[in-house]
């Protein structure tokens, strides 16, 4: 025989709490069936589920917790649990589990009440809240650099999968913010491959248009490139025409537009961050390989694929050498490294912002659309559009202080 209890501890945070109500717990050979504990702004609190035995009921138990407590400096609460509560809890482990990911510049209220509303209105039920980006300065000028993330691990599956996706991404637009949706599984915690596209992903322009800028046809260049992105028009054609637009430019320009190119917020610390644990990373682009390879003598890519420029006596031709790296081209080059590298699709990650990524975007066991067209956004599985590349550190658990300084 046996009584349940939650016991609940709240107060000033101080080293040594947990051992202290442990220890009285362990003098009476207590069993722990659960327990978690908090910390927000130096305010502790410590929950633990605990088993009982009948001849430790009449004991001084209750009464050593209780001076602890006071000594401490604690409040304390008891809450006898039914049996039948009990073995319910027991019987909703392996149940789904989801993560929903809040990231913006700034937290407010309104968006913590906007995703946790969705949330039970489908269903789920939110176990643990934690914070992944560090303490947010009050200095206003900061705004621009400012980065924040809430991680909320939610219990239970929607009745309808894309119902909730949609609401999701309906409070993203409203409120401007990015919310990521993802199962819980051993994949999120064990990516290893991630893939990018180059033009308005990993840098902040297209290249054909500052090449066709140069050419003097920039113009035509930006509809063509525009039409495609937003799906329009086939990738191959396009890619075609805008190319063939630059027959007879210089090759020594090149090199100008190269040096000139800004690259994306975050680019370099979340590739830094991810080949400090392993990952394997590659530009997977349509766009051309001169750009792509100095990105990967800057950042470190493992590998690069992208459109070869054809140059003959220091002009460009208007054709590319070989075959050109269009949407279906990325996701069997996705598959190519999966394969190499031994590990599942499940197991990669794809960050594009066109419609020629989506192919790739959709195979990834994590696909990003960032920055990206509407289009695509409503397309891929998950969104950024808020915060810079290192963003998607937050979506696959990073915390602020786990990152390479």
């Amino acid at each position: 025989m046996h009584e349940i209890i939650l016991l609940t501890l709240t107060g000033e945070d101080k080293p040594g709490v947990t051992s202290a109500m442990t220890g009285i717990l362990a003098n009476y050979e207590i069993a722990i069936l659960d327990i978690g504990q908090a910390v927000i702004h130096n305010t502790l609190s410590l929950g633990m589920l605990i088993q009982v035995p009948v001849e430790a009921e009449s004991s001084p138990l209750l009464r050593d917790i209780l001076f602890k407590a006071h000594e401490l400096n604690l409040q304390v609460r008891f809450e006898p649990v039914a049996d039948p509560d009990y073995d319910q809890w027991v019987e909703g482990q392996g149940k789904s589990r989801h993560i929903i990911t809040l990231l913006a510049r700034r937290i407010s209220a309104a968006h913590i009440a906007r995703v946790t509303d969705i949330a039970a209105r489908h269903g789920l039920n939110i176990d643990n809240i934690s914070r992944l980006s560090g303490r947010v300065t009050l200095d206003s000028t900061a705004e621009s650099r400012t980065k924040s993330c809430v991680e909320f691990s939610v219990r239970g599956m929607p009745a309808d999968a894309s119902e909730l996706r949609e609401a999701f991404l309906k409070a993203a637009s409203e409120l401007d913010v990015d919310i990521a949706f993802q199962k819980d599984d051993i994949y999120r915690r064990n990516r290893r491959v991630v893939v990018f596209d180059m033009d308005s992903t990993l840098i902040e322009a297209e290249v054909i248009d500052e090449l066709a800028k140069e050419a003097g046809v920039g113009d035509q260049v930006v509809a063509i490139t525009e039409a495609a992105m937003r799906g329009e028009i086939d990738f191959n054609e396009s890619f075609k025409r805008r190319v063939a637009l630059l027959k007879g430019l210089d090759a020594t320009v090149l090199e100008n537009i190269a040096q000139r190119l800004p690259m994306t917020e975050g680019a370099e610390e979340l590739v830094s961050n991810l080949k400090s644990l392993g990952f394997k990373t590659a530009i997977l682009s349509g766009g051309f390989t001169y750009f792509a390879r100095r990105l990967q003598q800057k950042l470190g890519f493992d590998y690069v694929y992208a459109n070869e420029l054809d140059i003959k006596d220091g002009k460009v031709t208007g054709e590319v050498i070989g075959t050109v790296v269009n949407g279906e081209r990325k996701a069997q080059l996705l598959r190519e490294i999966a394969a190499k590298e031994g590990v599942c699709l499940e197991q990669t990650i794809a960050v594009g912002d066109g419609a020629n990524d989506l192919p790739m975007l959709s195979i990834a066991g994590l696909g990003i659309a960032f920055r990206a067209k509407p289009l695509v956004r409503r397309s891929a599985k998950q969104a950024i559009s808020t915060l810079g590349l290192d963003g998607i550190l937050y979506l696959i658990g990073f915390r602020d202080r786990d990152r390479a300084r």
